[in-house]
């Protein structure tokens, strides 16, 4: 008897909830029928790509807590009426050739507790409380950015009445009236995320804090509340987090509301409120010295001596964001003083920053995290040394447009902060090779920008990659020395690269997509103007990157169809395209809109070689499950009626350029 067969099923299951990667579960599956047996009756969410797949996913998992279904656009109220009832007699020819009549039970939404619908482009309200209906341990629901989501929509949702969490962000459709079933509805709401609902209003802010006492957590990003909604909120004694991140309507008077209210705070977002002040922030302060998130970004003009002192109450803050406001030396060096326990903190675009700040700043702040020097332009070496040296827990550092900064500065991060994950350097144009070397001692690195680093080469490439494996995202932006010998290092090393962006790398050719096609991991890949790329490398990128969903090829005018065809046949992940100036005819577009069952977004743009007919037909290959297009304005006039209607029916929001 093998090692595997003496497992139990309990073991195997408790082994199996280790699996953290998908890669992992998925090699697990491969490995004999009782490891796939253990995966389908252990997995607790499943993610469904595609929607014919539906159908035995859900046959297979059976005990799922989470279903996600955000990257399905053809879902709509038919097909959860036959997911749910299996009546034969539901079923029409159109539907078949989605989800086969052979769902004989519903047992998956029996445990179901999250559910996740965002995007969605065809489901109402017929849909939706047939779906909260069959689900009766629902307690998380994600609708965020559903077109056609309306009051009617939230009155289906409010019948789960045992719903907890609920994200609505950007549900254009739905006003007070909707909040209001929601609030009257679902009284134990703890977290309620409504960003970008712009027709909610103070009356429907004011019934949700009346009927909802247990909210935990609130998002009314970009809300056109005023401060009465403040007033309303202050009574919440559960409350933890707040966002009013772009609440333009609110001001000091309305974070004095909160100053006297809301005893539970702990982290508040008033980032891009125009009309806040130092005042209204020493208000919150005052009122919540246990507060450990503080962010102000691009609210205050000035870091004034009265909010420095105030601050000196916050003793367990840990994060604080002042980004775009006037800082001094001095003012850094009370935060060093008096925060002890800070990990994060957003410099972001601040004036008046400086290396005696920074050398300040982090003199006392041992325990930091994320530091974002964003565009503070007068950092020089010698900040970066003091970072270094003080911070050696360091994971997070942003340096974008500190353009003073050389290879001493690398080399002093490659010494110190080995535990760094993410480093953003774009326009950083001192950068070099050397620092590159120095660099690639950080081995715990996973995201490295260096667009607009005019001065690094292949050379500088292989060194990352010879000690950097564990990278997964990498911006080279027009670094245009990189070429095909960067790229063969970078394959070869760093396999786990999911995200990429090469745009105007003009030296790269066929064989740089060539070693590209080798990273299985690929998922994002922007070659925005690769003018020596041609049908041969787009070919081999299809071919073996089938993970790939996001492909930006704007200006890559040396692909011809039979690239496209390979894109059409082979990439049949892909969710989001731009095919902008590029060569592409209307038979390569027509194939591209037409096999790509997951595209959602495509940006087609001055297609030359493209007709009017060409565009008509392409898109009507695509208007079932297309979401977003984006076309050239000469267009609107000249696409036929039809074609444009059908699309707005179907929930496709069309941005003419």
């Amino acid at each position: 008897m093998s090692i595997v067969e003496a497992l139990t099923a309990d073991l195997l299951a408790r082994v199996y909830r280790h699996l953290s990667c998908e890669t992992d579960r998925k090699a697990w599956r491969l490995v004999c029928k009782e490891f796939h047996r253990v995966d389908s009756v252990s997995r607790p969410s499943i993610r469904v790509l595609r929607v014919e797949f539906l159908d035995s996913l859900l046959r297979k998992y059976t005990r799922i807590e989470s279903l996600d279904l955000s990257v399905c656009p053809r879902i709509d109220d038919g097909t959860v009426s036959i997911l749910l009832s299996g009546a034969a007699d539901l079923f029409t020819p159109a539907v078949w050739r989605v989800i086969p009549p052979r769902f004989d039970s519903v047992k998956w939404t029996g445990r179901l507790r999250r559910l996740v619908l965002s995007h969605s482009t065809g489901l109402r309200h017929s849909g939706l409380e047939q779906l909260v209906r069959a689900c009766p341990m629902l307690e998380s629901i994600d609708v965020s950015y559903s077109q056609g989501f309306g009051d009617r929509e939230a009155a289906a949702v409010s019948l789960a009445v045992g719903l907890r969490e609920l994200k609505m962000d950007k549900c254009l459709g739905l006003t007070d009236v909707g909040l209001a079933k929601i609030a009257v509805g679902c009284p134990r709401l703890e977290k309620l995320s409504l960003k970008w609902c712009l027709e909610i209003g103070d009356l429907g802010v004011d019934l949700l804090c009346k009927k909802c006492f247990s909210l935990k957590f609130l998002d009314l990003s970009y809300l056109k509340v005023t401060n009465d909604s403040l007033r309303s909120i202050a009574p919440l004694i559960s409350l933890e987090v707040l966002s009013i991140l772009g609440c333009s309507l609110v001001d000091d008077v309305g974070l004095q509301f909160l100053g006297d209210g809301c005893p539970s705070l702990r982290v508040i977002d008033v980032s891009r409120c125009d009309a806040v002040s130092s005042s209204g922030i020493i208000s919150i302060i005052r009122g919540h010295d246990c507060l450990e998130q503080l962010k102000a970004s691009f609210s205050l003009v000035e870091v004034t001596p009265s909010l420095v002192d105030s601050l000196k109450d916050l003793k367990a803050l840990t994060s604080f964001r002042i980004d775009g406001a006037r800082a001094s030396d001095c003012s850094l060096q009370s935060f060093s003083k008096n925060f002890k326990n800070l990990s994060e903190i957003g410099l972001s675009k601040c004036t008046g920053v400086t290396d005696i700040g920074i050398i300040q700043l982090v003199s006392g702040s041992s325990n930091l995290r994320l530091l974002d020097l964003t565009c503070c332009h007068s950092i020089t070496d010698a900040a970066v040394f003091s970072v270094s040296n003080s911070c050696r827990n360091l994971t997070c550092l942003k340096l974008e447009s500190c353009s003073i900064i050389t290879e001493k500065g690398l080399y002093y991060l490659g010494s110190f902060c080995l535990l760094l994950e993410e480093l953003d350097l774009t326009d950083c144009s001192c950068i070099n090779n050397t620092g590159l070397k120095y660099l690639s001692r950080c081995s715990k690195l996973r995201s490295l920008k260096l667009g607009l680093c005019m001065c690094i080469s292949d050379q500088g490439l292989c060194h990352i990659a010879s000690n950097c494996k564990n990278i997964y995202e990498l911006d080279l932006y027009k670094c245009c020395s990189i070429g095909d010998e960067g790229l063969e290092a970078l394959s070869s090393s760093c396999k786990r690269l999911k995200i990429l962006n090469i745009s105007y790398c003009t030296r790269i050719t066929d064989k740089g997509l060539e070693y590209i096609s080798k990273l299985e991991e690929l998922s994002d890949l922007d070659m925005r103007g690769l003018v020596q790329v041609t049908c041969l490398g787009i070919t081999a990128l299809a071919a073996g990157c089938k993970r790939l969903a996001n492909l930006d090829m704007k200006h890559c005018q040396s692909v011809n169809d039979s690239g496209f065809w390979a894109l059409a046949h082979h990439s049949r992940n892909l969710r989001q395209v731009n095919l902008s100036y590029s060569n592409i005819s209307d038979l390569g577009l027509c194939m591209m809109m037409g096999n790509l069952t997951r595209l959602q977004d495509a940006k087609l743009l001055h297609l030359s070689n493209v007709t009017v007919q060409g565009f008509e037909l392409a898109l009507r290959a695509c208007c079932m499950r297309i979401k977003k297009v984006k076309l050239v304005t000469s267009l609107r006039y000249r696409l036929s009626r039809e074609i444009i209607e059908t699309l707005h029916s179907r929930g496709c929001k069309i941005r003419w350029d």
